[in-house]
């Protein structure tokens, strides 16, 4: 195991399983009971070990059951369908970092309501949507924010949109 948390360790074995040795990891019965009885949108995001992205995909709001199939599903995506990366090779498997944030419930909130250090942030408008992780080290401002998780979601910063906060407790 690599990782510091049951959450980053899971992300591991399934991607030793899925990356390595080509199998679609099982749920184990003996996974710590957070990872099954947990029900949470969260995100899995890989870097390089020089700190370089290199996959991130989660969901905002749980959509399975266990946290631990959130985790699995989640940490296969970033690993296989970020459309910014080409999939992750067995070669490049042991230069990787994984993280695993967790996320609160979205609350809508207006601009004074962020703080890019503590809260994460969704837009919408329409069938756009864009989000943006707490804590970024290149996300300094709420400003920035803004424009990040705008530009995400294709939507110009003179449209009416609606803003979201949440909390992420990040796992390495």
């Amino acid at each position: 195991m690599k990782g510091n948390s049951p959450y980053v360790n899971w992300a591991w074995v399934v991607l030793e399983s899925f990356i390595i040795r080509g199998v679609y990891p099982e749920i184990p019965e003996d996974l710590p009971s957070e990872l099954i009885t947990k029900r949470a949108g969260c995100f899995v995001t890989l870097h390089k070990k020089g700190g370089k992205l290199r996959g991130c995909i989660g969901t905002i709001l749980p959509a399975k059951d266990t946290l631990a199939e959130e985790i699995r599903d989640n940490a296969i995506a970033a690993a296989t369908r970020d459309p910014r990366f080409p999939p992750l090779s067995q070669e490049e498997f042991d230069d990787i970092v994984i993280s695993v944030d967790v996320l609160g419930e979205p609350q809508e909130c207006s601009v004074e309501g962020l703080d890019p250090k503590k809260y994460g942030v969704i837009v919408e408008k329409d069938w756009r949507r864009g989000v943006l992780l707490p804590d970024l080290a290149e996300v300094d401002t709420v400003e920035k924010q803004l424009r990040i998780v705008l530009m995400k979601a294709g939507i110009s910063p003179t449209e009416d949109y609606r803003l979201f906060r949440f909390t992420a407790t990040r796992y390495y």
